[in-house]
């Protein structure tokens, strides 16, 4: 037996198996988002949200989901169908691709590489296809309007999260996602990265809403101006995995935020035990403040989304690679902001050291 299961084909089958798990917890997780998002925006607004499909309305999106599924698929006249179909899919597809670099506990990862940022952050940037594949294929011009709006928003808000990712970078040493939560291992919350880069921990939250077409910066889904933007010809199973891409693709930068800048795994008490829990539970920490800037921020006009991105955000965050640059190579307070030799022997073992 472990003859086969150091075979190629034993290994495809654990890489099977693996790749199934991840996708399990990431659409349960998916289902109690939509449920959880709809309860707080009700909260905020004195609304009971739902309350009648199963005990306290937890079986709404599986019924939601059900109709969707359930309902005809209409295809406009003059799109192109095979470009049509193929937009949502890669849209879902990309998002549920980059949790394959995902750690949540150690050796709770698929793909432990020593450039799992640089993989996920190339990954979540191709998800700008399925939105311009959406808007053009639709053959109309609304859709193609908010696409286009779409692609410039999200394409420049990337440039400053690379940017503020290089910041962690510099402090770790490592590009790998294990490791840069290893070195901020030491006195529980006090010890990670929220601390030392904290003005970038809040660019790269506003970054995040608008990479992922979140309100306030939802303005290639507009309702009130758009329609729904770029999914307004789609309905059915497209639509619902348009929709399933945008929450999955939230989800992971729930995870790149704990990661980063919250320790990951790791415990925020020192003696408590570390584990997996941790890590799901500040994701959806972080899912529930998306959800609270979602009910209530105002939205912002266009000019001034792209105002923030390109006058504000790439400035400071530039500007913080090189500050970080600078305390890093003369070791400003100790280790505050290096991380070089305070690597747990796991990450070492883990980036080759």
């Amino acid at each position: 037996m472990a003859e086969f299961w150091a075979s190629g084909w034993g290994h495809a089958i654990i890489l099977l198996a693996q790749g199934l798990a991840v996708i399990a917890f990431v659409m349960i997780s998916l289902v109690f988002m939509v449920y959880g998002d709809r309860k707080i925006w009700a909260a905020v607004q004195m609304r009971r949200g739902p309350n009648v499909v199963g005990p306290w309305g937890l079986l709404q999106t599986f019924a939601d989901a059900l109709k969707y599924v359930l309902k005809e698929v209409v295809v406009p006249a003059g799109a192109d169908k095979f470009v049509f179909f193929l937009a949502p899919f890669l849209s879902m597809t990309l998002a549920l691709i980059a949790f394959v670099a995902v750690p949540f506990a150690p050796g709770w990862v698929m793909a432990d590489v020593n450039v799992a940022i640089l993989f996920i952050f190339a990954v979540s940037s191709l998800e700008v296809y399925g939105t311009i594949m959406g808007g053009w294929a639709s053959n109309s011009k609304y859709p193609f309007l908010a696409s286009l709006r779409s692609a410039s928003q999200m394409i420049s808000y990337e440039v400053s999260m690379g940017l503020i990712i290089i910041g962690i970078i510099l402090s770790t040493g490592s590009m790998n996602l294990s490791a840069i939560v290893y070195a901020q291992s030491g006195a529980g919350l006090l010890s990670w990265y929220w601390l030392p880069h904290l003005p970038m921990l809040v660019l790269f939250f506003v970054s995040a809403l608008a990479e992922t077409n979140r309100p306030p910066f939802d303005l290639a889904e507009a309702e009130s101006e758009l329609v729904a933007g770029h999914m307004v010809e789609y309905g059915s199973t497209p639509y619902l995995l348009f929709m399933a891409g945008e929450y999955i693709a939230i989800y992971l930068m729930c995870a790149l935020i704990s990661l980063l800048f919250f320790g990951g795994w790791l415990s925020p008490i020192p003696g408590l035990p570390d584990g997996a829990l941790w890590m799901v539970l500040k994701m959806w920490f972080w899912f529930w403040m998306f959800s609270m800037v979602k009910a209530l921020v105002p939205r912002y006009r266009y000019d001034q989304l792209m105002r923030i991105g390109w006058k504000v955000f790439l400035p400071l965050s530039l500007g913080w690679v090189v500050l970080v640059a600078i305390l890093a190579r003369y070791d400003v307070l100790g280790g505050f902001w290096v991380r070089w030799d305070q690597l747990a022997p796991a990450s070492a073992a883990v980036i080759g050291g």
